[in-house]
């Protein structure tokens, strides 16, 4: 509902629902329109504008629907002088997820492969307007945060990371490869940083976000809200203006001791290497030397990933380091639908049926091991489907990329 203004309040969510273990997404459910609608809200005072991902039973993964919405929020934003900046936060215990890959899994299922299309060319394409945006922007990471979760947030200009603030790129662990801008936005992260998370999915906290600069500002969750209302007093569109007051409320962050941050010269001695055999094989030594619980944990994440996800993962981290957003992106859309839609779309099927579908945590990946992964294989991932395929078509004449 709306008030005098035109302004979209907060709607009374389903609390009951979630506390009572409420799970199931969506996009089961017969929606309306503006059901469809409800599932990104926004609100608005003074010079600011707030979109507000709602799908809390589904962790806020994001739908096609919000794609659409989001990029024309935020473009009716950008155009109206009124508006200074923009901020971004999700519904219940979650920023937001990633894609609704649950969704995407049924209509590969149901053979809708215009439709998986469809959502990747407009998550992509959003996720390209942020990286552009003209206003300066505020991401308020208070929750889980994952996959296309930190794809429409990091290019943003300020991202606040808390003490609930969970990170991770979980791509290849379903049999898909790091998307949503990823390949991008890991590629630039402290030495192997990127190549570490891109391969084994692994979670990292708001405080390490802080420390490798996938977050600029980190506070106490309890003092969200009051972050929240002293942004909304601002009258402003200086970025600076807005940083001042971030910073007026931000804290020190203290990464673990036992944490990945704390390890980075290991990450370099380790994921430096040119193929995943070699950095799996420099982890056995430092394991087997050093008896360390983290070369063992990230050892045996990186066995029960898909092989060809890792390869395909570890050259697009790579190749992302010499490219700009919108030629990741490009690139991306193209592995997307080789991943969901194409030849290798069985590995992708799989590892959701085995994560999140089955939940027996089985999968059986094609091909079984590294060594069965040709160059060929990978080379094909990065293809387009067809010679005919369309490219992602992003505006780059008219909004220059980063």
């Amino acid at each position: 509902m709306h008030n005098a203004n035109g302004f979209l309040t907060r709607v009374v969510r389903d609390k009951q629902l979630w506390r009572f273990g409420y799970r199931r997404s969506f996009c089961s459910l017969k929606v309306t329109p503006d059901d469809l609608d409800n599932q990104v809200l926004f609100e608005g005072s003074g010079c600011s504008r707030a979109a507000i991902l709602n799908r809390p039973p589904a962790l806020n993964a994001l739908t096609t629907h919000m794609g659409v919405r989001l990029h024309k929020l935020y473009k009716n934003w950008e155009e109206d002088p009124n508006i200074g900046f923009v901020m971004m936060k999700g519904s219940g215990r979650a920023f937001c997820a990633g894609g609704d890959i649950v969704s995407i899994y049924h209509l590969r299922k149901r053979g809708s492969p215009d439709a998986i299309r469809e959502f990747f060319w407009t998550l992509y394409n959003f996720i390209y307007f942020l990286g552009t945006y003209l206003k300066p922007h505020v991401a308020i990471l208070n929750g889980v945060t994952m996959g296309g979760g930190a794809g429409v947030s990091i290019p943003g200009t300020f991202r606040v990371a808390t003490d609930r603030t969970i990170f991770a790129t979980p791509e290849t662990v379903i049999g898909f490869h790091p998307d949503a801008g990823a390949s991008f936005n890991l590629s630039h992260l402290p030495g192997r940083l990127g190549e570490y998370l891109g391969l084994t999915g692994l979670k990292i906290s708001g405080a390490e976000m802080l420390a490798c600069g996938l977050a600029t500002h980190y506070i106490s969750s309890t003092e969200v809200p009051i972050l929240e209302q002293q942004l909304k007093k601002l009258l402003t569109d200086d970025p600076s203006v807005v940083e001042a007051t971030l910073e007026k409320c931000a804290e020190a962050a203290h990464p673990e001791k036992t944490g990945v941050i704390r390890r980075i010269e290991l990450l370099e001695k380790c994921f430096c290497h040119d193929t995943v055999e070699e950095i799996i094989d420099s982890l056995e030594v430092e394991a087997g030397r050093t008896k360390d619980i983290w070369c063992t944990t990230t050892l045996r994440r990186l066995k029960e990933t898909s092989p060809l996800s890792l390869k395909v993962a570890l050259r697009s981290v790579r190749e992302g380091r010499f490219q700009t957003l919108d030629q990741c992106l490009i690139r991306e859309y193209r592995m997307s639908l080789q991943g969901t839609i194409g030849n290798f779309s069985g590995n992708f099927c799989e590892g959701v049926r085995a994560r999140l579908i089955d939940k027996d945590d089985a999968p059986k990946w094609d091909p079984p091991t590294l060594e069965k992964v040709t160059e060929d294989m990978v080379d094909d991932y990065f293809s387009s489907l067809t010679p005919s395929e369309p490219d992602l078509d992003l505006p780059i004449k008219l909004r220059e990329s980063i």
